[in-house]
């Protein structure tokens, strides 16, 4: 079943899916862009890792230790009756445990000097709120913007922080933001709403390469709507509840009207 929804579906977002679907989107987007691209280069899947102990995950730890006697030393039962009768009942904590965060990433690469032409950057809910995923990833953003290698940022979540960018920073549901190497501190934002198609954009390369030959445009709706689609992602979707995070007002009224139209609901 196709997406319902013009543009973004804001059902995607959620972070119990969203994670798979960042995942599929960025081999869908190496898988096409590689088609498009001349044999000068080609798209490479990246890796970011990194420990984040600030949101915290208890891992593969029983809610009761049992501590075994090890059979060296016994007390007696008189000792064990007098020893428990002054044990206090004990409060349960949980402890703050660092998880390994992965995130997957696009490099576009010459293929004969492996020189980084562009990166492209698909935003996750760690990307957007405080902490160090935030942290790292503004990070490798300020090398990139300080490098001759050009960014394409795409911000697919309503929720969260959005990346700084000045006072021209507009607000809209979803951007993408084009920032060729050459022409910083100037960049191309391309804003839209829920309810918008998501725009067409180019993939810059090197500028002073065959002018002539033109730059690959990403069909980035195009892209979303094959990963919906062969992947069934709309069998993990419950089109009765509100999506997550909750929309409100004339864009929840918008969106019941459209499911009802498009009758994706069982």
């Amino acid at each position: 079943m196709p997406s319902p929804f013009p543009g973004m579906n804001p059902y995607l977002e959620n972070p119990v899916l969203w994670r798979e679907v960042h995942k599929l989107l960025i081999a869908e987007f190496a898988r096409t862009l590689n088609s498009q691209l001349d044999d000068r280069y080609r798209v490479a899947v990246e890796e970011r890792v990194y420990q984040d102990s600030e949101e915290s995950l208890l891992v593969g730890i029983p809610d009761d230790v049992v501590i075994r006697d090890s059979g060296t030393t016994r007390a007696s039962n008189r000792e064990n009756t007098a020893l428990a009768a002054t044990l206090s009942s004990p409060v349960s904590v949980t402890l703050p445990m660092p998880a390994t965060i992965r995130e997957w990433y696009l490099e576009v690469r010459r293929i004969r000097t492996r020189e980084v032409v562009a990166v492209i950057e698909i935003l996750s809910p760690k990307n957007k709120r405080e902490g160090e995923g935030r942290r790292e990833y503004l990070e490798k953003r300020q090398k990139i913007l300080s490098s001759a290698t050009h960014l394409v940022e795409i911000d697919l979540l309503r929720n969260g922080k959005r990346m700084p960018m000045g006072p021209d920073n507009l607000a809209s549901d979803y951007q993408i933001l084009v920032s060729r190497s050459e022409q910083r501190p100037k960049a191309d934002l391309y804003p839209f709403g829920l309810r918008d198609r998501i725009p067409l954009f180019p993939l810059p390369l090197r500028s002073n390469e065959d002018p002539e030959v033109g730059e690959p445009i990403v069909d980035l709706q195009s892209l979303l709507h094959n990963v919906y689609d062969l992947n069934r992602l709309e069998m993990e979707i419950d089109y009765n509840l509100n999506p997550v995070p909750q929309l409100q007002g004339d864009n929840l009224a918008w969106v019941n009207t459209l499911l009802k139209e498009q009758n994706p609901r069982l």
